[in-house]
């Protein structure tokens, strides 16, 4: 087994594919959908065409037969003319959820226009770096300060100043190039990200120990065998239990077993297992929406040390989820956004 972190880019259906191995397992899947779907990141002109009153939104056109939900539309009148970013997937049959705060966002940093501002990430405490950054991008924002804000991300931290500036301009005349086009019938005006950009951008700090990119990656480092065990609805965990996580149309069903051994202690370690192990398998598989938890049976006492473990998996996560908590009949309800397509539907030729 090969020891680090190891970026693999490759392509599934002829569409760009990249895989995050960490000491031998997979810790992160992308693959870019074969679909003409609205993508999230994507950015679109747009024209409001029907309120939905009961729902605080209205539908937008997005050109080519698109359909676009923008939420909170208070105000927004039939017939407007904006600039949207696709906030997430889509649900079967339902139009895109977007979102009229545009953000442009790189390895070091996220521009956003109209939101004038900078910002440094709060996890970056030592305050000698936070000034040294502040020096870096204040000649940079000079002159877009009242146009753009700009956020500068944890992963700048202790990196070399020209790498960040080159990072901050190409976000800039990204965003300029955006801005320019705004007027016009309904179209796409940004693509979304592809897979390999994505995973440059959001996997490669710190520095992985190897990328790789070559004909058959994927086959080459074992990823196909990863991924045929995320088809399957079984994982097993350390301990010799397991959960079984099978979506359905209305919500995603977990399930979790204890093996052979049905002690209550042995149902609290199986739980503990899968609140740290639960994030990663959603993300992997694709899935998103509601999640209710059938957890193993362990005393009432130690469920706020189950809610507390599964609160600090997620929070560790980059997609947006609400713990909800324990239902009536005992299971525990969680809503996650629907950040990417289910892996079953990628893998469909």
């Amino acid at each position: 087994m090969r020891k680090g972190r190891i970026v693999v880019l490759d392509e599934v259906n002829g569409k760009s594919a990249a895989a995050l191995l960490v000491n031998g397992q997979i810790h992160d899947l992308l693959i870019e959908a074969d679909n003409n779907l609205p993508q999230p990141e994507a950015i679109y002109r747009g024209k409001t065409t029907l309120p939905m009153k009961g729902q605080n939104g209205i539908i937008l056109d997005l050109g080519n037969g698109q359909k676009g939900f923008l939420k909170n539309a208070k105000g927004i009148s039939q017939g407007t003319e904006m600039t949207v970013q696709v906030a997430t997937h889509a649900e079967r049959g339902k139009a895109t959820p977007v979102v009229n705060k545009l953000i442009f966002k790189s390895r070091y940093c996220i521009v956003t226009p109209d939101a004038p501002g900078l910002n440094i990430a709060r996890s970056i405490k030592d305050d000698e770096e936070r000034e040294r950054l502040l020096e870096i991008v204040h000649e940079l924002s000079i002159n877009r300060s009242n146009e753009y804000g700009l956020i500068i991300r944890s992963s700048a931290m202790n990196v070399d100043e020209d790498a960040i500036s080159d990072d901050i301009n190409a976000m800039y005349d990204l965003a300029d190039n955006t801005m320019s086009q705004t007027d016009g019938d309904p179209a796409l005006i940004m693509p979304a990200p592809p897979a390999e950009m994505r995973a440059w951008r959001d996997w490669v700090n710190p520095d992985p120990d190897e990328v790789i990119k070559e004909e058959n990656s994927f086959e080459n480092m074992g990823i196909w065998d990863h991924i045929e065990k995320l088809k399957q609805s079984k994982t097993n965990l350390p301990s010799g239990a397991s959960m079984i996580i099978e979506p359905t149309s209305a919500f995603v069903a977990v399930d979790v077993n204890t093996g052979n051994d049905s002690s209550l202690s042995a149902g609290l370690k199986a739980n503990l297992e899968v609140a740290k192990e639960l994030p990663n398998q959603l993300s992997l598989r694709g899935l998103g929406g509601q999640v209710i938890i059938d957890f193993a049976p362990s005393p009432k006492k130690d469920r706020k040390l189950i809610e507390t473990a599964l609160n600090s998996s997620f929070r560790k996560g980059k997609i947006d989820t609400i713990v909800v908590g324990w239902t009536t009949l005992g299971n525990f309800e969680l809503q996650r956004k629907r950040e990417r397509i289910p892996l079953s539907e990628l893998l469909q030729d």
